[in-house]
């Protein structure tokens, strides 16, 4: 499964320029921790992303003035980003080796198409490991059934 398929294609985005309020607006007003960092909103590349833990930790923990600084100064970046074509564990594995718990998705020429959280891939992982369980325990009866099959016709006279 590729991520175009799994990722959200709702997207809200900041440019670099805005102030850390104006990012912290955006994700309430949408109900998001994050908002992905644009150059400009022609391209959509993303260049960074800015996160509600971002806004906690590097602007009020520093006591800097949410009003007055930039989104570009505390966004994340280089953002990881992954192409809509990405295995779903590949993906994983991206995400897993930079730490990071989102990632914006971008196309062939690296515009943004979408963003895929762990939160989106932790539903799916749940589904395949209930069909591993499900495998398990289907090979498990149809064992004891063969069992029962073959004792039985051992004591049949």
């Amino acid at each position: 499964m590729t991520i175009k398929v799994l990722c959200n294609r709702v997207v809200v985005t900041v440019h670099r320029q805005a102030t850390v309020e104006d990012a912290a607006r955006l994700m309430r007003s949408n109900h998001i921790g994050d908002v992905v960092v644009v150059e400009d909103a022609e391209s959509r590349v993303p260049v960074g992303i800015i996160t509600d833990r971002d806004i906690a930790v590097e602007v009020v923990a520093h006591g800097l003035a949410p009003g007055k600084t930039p989104v570009g100064s505390v966004m994340s970046g280089p953002v990881l980003t992954l192409r809509e074509d990405d295995g779903f564990l590949e993906g994983l594995d991206k995400m897993s080796a930079r730490g990071v718990r989102r990632a914006p998705v971008v196309d062939q020429d690296g515009r943004l198409k979408g963003l895929i959280s762990i939160d989106d891939l932790v539903p799916l992982l749940a589904r395949e490991l209930a069909k591993i369980g499900a495998l398990i325990r289907h090979e498990q009866a149809a064992e004891i059934r063969k069992t029962e099959n073959s004792f039985s016709d051992e004591y049949v006279t």
